[in-house]
């Protein structure tokens, strides 16, 4: 059982990297995209919005299938369509070859991105103590190699296509032989043992209210990561006087701090607990929005963004675990998990969607400084929410479940 949890954890960090990879090539290369297919200004938000829709609706999708088929066969198969996908959006020459690619994209990222962390709840419970974050921070590494990556494409002025197939060659395949060695939700057997089994109607009694409180962090953490993706580059540029070049590493430094954040954020949770980690982590990501709205220049500015990654990562991986967590308790079997962190993943596209228009609009109706006081305000309630991220406190880390019993030895010899 050691080596089957090491190989599945193993594998699905692949995952992550790799839908960090493939995310990050598309949404770098939008400009590109737009140019080659000819997309107006005006047609362009309409594409980018319907990404995540359709990503909410896969998700949305997502908790049913697993009542009928394991979650390691969901992302087996939806992984090679998000990345075969992301390769029709390279290669189309019409508009609506790209709005075919586009919603397969979507569709098959809300699975993804559903199952993904449904099996990363499950190994977890099996390990019995935190590895969320990591998983996590593999997703962070393969965003910074896509980013570098779309920029060596833009630098070269190569064709999206040839951008694109590379990537597609080298990570499709390698992600359906890693496919062999997930490990479901009973931490008991990889893809090709369970598969067939199904979830059972796995957390079909966690209801939404329940949910509730987890919906609202994960909506807030996506408002302050869109605000920083979409705005970071202009904030610094219009309002704090930076040079263009200086307005691109904001972005840059954000992401390499989400990054140290996650890898180093287990051991936190080990330590001092989820409840603790996520206060500490709301309390961070508030001061850097501070920070960044009372700025008086660049440099303290980019202190703020900074500030920023450093906060805002823990929050996402811990509400996925804490949602698992609780519905496992709920229903009593481990699997239950599953349903929840999909109804869960939705919220994740609910924070995307919201957060650019909020900030843009408060924006240029007031002021930018001021608009970023809006997320800030919205990552504090995260504060009195936190309480939700755990109960008693236990040797896994204050707040996180103590493993079953059928667990212990599976996944605590040293792993």
């Amino acid at each position: 059982m050691t080596d089957v949890l090491r190989r599945g954890r193993a594998s699905l960090a692949f995952g992550f990297f790799a839908q960090g990879v493939a995310f990050a090539l598309l949404v770098t290369r939008i400009p590109a995209i737009q140019n080659r297919y000819g997309v107006s200004d005006a047609l362009l938000p309409v594409f980018l919005a319907a990404v995540p829709v359709l990503a909410g609706v896969g998700s949305v999708v997502s908790e049913r299938l697993v009542r009928r088929v394991r979650p390691s066969r969901l992302l087996r198969w939806s992984q090679p369509v998000v990345l075969l996908a992301l390769l029709g959006v390279g290669a189309g020459d019409r508009v609506a070859v790209l709005a075919v690619a586009l919603a397969v994209f979507g569709l098959s990222v809300g699975a993804l991105d559903a199952s993904m962390n449904m099996l990363g709840v499950s190994l977890q419970r099996a390990y019995g103590r935190s590895i969320m974050l990591g998983f996590h921070a593999t997703y962070s590494l393969g965003g910074i190699l896509g980013a570098s990556l779309a920029w060596a494409g833009a630098h070269w002025d190569l064709a999206l296509w040839v951008s694109y197939l590379p990537v597609v060659v080298v990570l499709l395949p390698a992600a359906l032989v890693g496919s062999r060695w997930y490990v479901d939700g009973d931490g008991g057997g990889t893809a090709e043992e369970t598969v067939g089994k199904g979830s059972g109607g796995a957390g079909a009694g966690v209801g939404f209210k329940v949910l509730l409180p987890l919906c609202l962090v994960m909506t807030f953490a996506y408002i302050g990561d869109s605000t920083v993706s979409n705005w970071s580059a202009k904030y610094l540029q219009d309002v704090l006087g930076s040079s263009e070049q200086l307005a691109t590493v904001p972005y840059n430094v954000y992401m390499v701090t989400t990054l140290v954040g996650r890898a180093l954020g287990d051991f936190g949770v080990r330590r001092f607990g989820a409840v603790a980690v996520v206060r500490c982590g709301a309390g961070v990501a508030a001061g850097g929005f501070a920070v960044v709205a009372s700025a008086p220049g660049a440099w303290v500015g980019m202190l703020g963004f900074t500030l920023l990654g450093l906060g805002l990562c823990v929050l996402v991986p811990q509400t996925f675990a804490a949602a698992g967590r609780l519905a496992a308790e709920r229903d009593g079997r481990p699997g239950a998990s599953d349903a929840a962190v999909a109804r869960l993943n939705v919220f994740n596209y609910v924070g995307f969607l919201v957060g650019s228009p909020l900030v843009g609009a408060l924006g240029d109706a007031w002021s930018y400084r001021g608009a970023m006081l809006v997320p800030m305000v919205l990552v504090l309630v995260t504060v009195v929410y936190a309480r939700s991220f755990g109960d008693q406190p236990d040797r896994y880390g204050g707040g996180h479940e103590r493993p079953r019993t059928a667990d212990v030895g599976r996944g605590s010899n040293g792993l």
